[in-house]
């Protein structure tokens, strides 16, 4: 009887196996680095802007509230007391956005949601980074982004994270209204640094001022 020749084992590489882990550590350490430096930033840029706000108990001043004789005027005062009152006003928008989200749990997740799939699996890879593999399928840079935007039409546009987002941006935006409108500027110390006719903020991109012409050189 012939000599049967000895069975091959498998082998694993040890140097293979740990340069993939290593691989893996250093890819969860940069996306965990990159997620507290975004929060940081996030964090500093909320500080900045409240220490910038106006004093809470002018804002809500009794004695400098009176009803607007004309549309003209409410108008008028809206763009006053927003110049003044910029960051509380924002700052209300987001409380109400916050209440609203916090009382829709499911609303909140969905977006929780969204955004960390935004976060994970686009702006954080970077270049080095495998592709995005789900069942064995290896997915493209480009196929990712896709199916991202995908997703995010379907959670704000087919589920109920539309509807809350777009209800608590208008109840802000209508007690910012409210309040500009009855609340007479008269008392406010607004900054002239703007110049005449422009208008500070987000309302100068509705408005959108003429850009100024250029210098005509004198003929001699």
């Amino acid at each position: 009887m012939a000599n049967s020749s000895p069975a091959i084992l498998p082998i694993s590489n040890p140097q293979t196996t740990s340069d993939a882990t290593s691989t893996t550590a250093e890819q969860s350490a940069v996306a965990t680095s990159a997620v507290h430096s975004l929060f940081s930033q996030i964090s500093g840029t909320v500080r900045s802007g409240l220490s910038n706000s106006r004093p809470w108990p002018e804002l809500v001043d009794r004695s400098a509230f009176s009803k607007p004789e004309s549309i003209s005027e409410a108008t008028l005062r809206i763009r006053k007391n927003y110049t003044y009152f910029r960051i509380n006003y924002l700052s209300i928008i987001t409380v109400v956005l916050a209440i609203s989200l916090l009382t829709n749990p499911l609303s909140l997740l969905l977006l929780a949601g969204l955004l960390a799939a935004w976060l994970f699996l686009y702006i954080f890879r970077s270049a080095s980074d495998p592709p995005l593999t789900v069942l064995g399928r290896q997915f493209s840079d480009r196929e990712t982004l896709v199916g991202l935007i995908a997703s995010t039409v379907v959670v704000i546009f087919l589920t109920s994270v539309g509807t809350v987002l777009v209800s608590a941006l208008m109840v802000g935006v209508a007690i910012v209204c409210l309040h500009g409108a009855f609340r007479a500027p008269e008392d406010l110390f607004l900054d002239e640094q703007e110049p005449q006719g422009s208008v500070p903020g987000f309302l100068s991109f509705f408005t959108g001022s003429a850009p100024a012409a250029p210098p005509v050189p004198a003929r001699i």
